[in-house]
């Protein structure tokens, strides 16, 4: 179960807001799943990173294009998560798009198998709403949950959870 629904990193440099970092949980089977934004190292500190490690996810799937990752200081997110052995899976969405080609059984299965045995799932895209919220929906049903409860439910923790009605028809499909 989750013991928070809401962890927050403020970094501040000479009095400059430089990233926000805001880890949203929900209860899931036996585990919990999470929508993050991107966890960047632009802070001087790293908190951001820190706190993702420190929340300890047993998977990370990645809805950022590469070049996000890039220019986030995050372009080796896969092999700095192994390092920690956590899995990782990247599934690159355009800003605002949907999946074009994912292998979608593979990653439910992979997830929600984390998920019945107690792990932890944390989705992010870039800012945490659009891509992130689209597969946590997606992944909240194919775990049981009726779609509206869901999406009401994810909405609790993340109001900006899935962003356009392309996310919302393909985060429903099959259902």
């Amino acid at each position: 179960m989750c013991r928070t629904g809401e962890m927050h990193i403020r970094a501040n440099f000479r009095g400059m807001l430089l990233s926000e970092f805001t880890i949203n949980c929900l209860p899931v089977g036996k585990g919990e799943l999470a929508i993050t934004p991107i966890p960047g190292r632009a802070a001087p500190d790293g908190l951001a990173w820190q706190r993702l490690i420190g929340w300890r996810p047993t998977l990370v799937i990645s809805m950022t294009e590469q070049t996000e990752l890039d220019r986030s200081g995050m372009a080796s997110l896969g092999a700095d998560l192994a390092q920690h052995k956590i899995a990782w899976m990247h599934a690159p969405v355009p800003d605002l798009g949907t999946p074009d080609g994912l292998d979608w059984p593979l990653l439910r299965d992979h997830a929600l198998g984390q998920l019945a045995s107690g792990g932890r799932v944390l989705v992010h895209c870039f800012a945490g709403c659009g891509r992130s919220g689209m597969m946590v929906l997606r992944l909240m049903i194919a775990a049981g949950e009726a779609p509206e409860e869901a999406l009401e439910r994810l909405r609790n923790v993340r109001p900006c959870a899935v962003e356009t009605d392309q996310q919302m028809a393909w985060a429903q499909l099959g259902y």
